[in-house]
């Protein structure tokens, strides 16, 4: 893999930008085999659980209406770019939460197939802890895909389980690992 994480140019991006197009050649394509699952004493095991993860264009249109409620809520929407093309995105959003307003929630962090391990997701991620750091956050909040890979990315940066939870990302999605990062 080439290492495109210093090529790629990061920035903040406008409400005004996002639009589907914005994804043309974003790729969020990925094979899941194992995934980590709590089992009944309460611990977490990797299990297999094989599926693959694809969006379709209706999970664009989605994402760009959540990306842009995000920026218009006062939240902020990183974007990675690779020779003029989007590679990869973080959003944060604008609220606080936790007992002690102690949490900005990371509401998503993805890297294009192609360009996966190549240091882009790692610089999105301090990127969007430092943005929650100078908000005033004492932690960033991650509810994290449960896949292998992805749990092996968020633990690798010093991720741990979230001492709180929030009800509403474990609703929606309860097989995800509900994580924090210190900022």
């Amino acid at each position: 893999m080439t290492d495109n994480s210093n090529s790629a140019k990061i920035r903040s991006l406008t409400e005004e930008e996002i639009c589907v197009g914005l994804f043309a050649d974003f790729h969020r394509h990925q094979v899941v085999n194992d995934c980590w699952r709590r089992g009944e004493d309460g611990g977490w095991t990797i299990r297999p659980d094989p599926f693959v993860d694809d969006w379709s264009s209706e999970d664009y249109g989605y994402l760009v209406n959540c990306l842009k409620h995000t920026i218009s809520a006062g939240g902020v929407v990183y974007g990675a770019f690779v020779e003029g093309r989007l590679k990869g995105f973080a959003s944060v959003e604008a609220d606080r939460f936790g007992r002690e307003g102690q949490y900005m929630d990371l509401t998503s962090l993805h890297v294009s197939e192609d360009l996966r391990r190549s240091g882009i997701g790692k610089r999105l991620f301090f990127l969007a802890a430092e943005y929650a750091g100078e908000c005033g956050a004492a932690k960033l909040y991650i509810s994290a895909h449960s896949a292998a890979e992805s749990q092996a990315f968020y633990r690798g940066l010093g991720c741990v389980d979230a001492e709180e939870y929030k009800k509403e990302h474990v609703e929606a999605e309860p097989y995800d690992c509900q994580l924090e990062y210190r900022v």
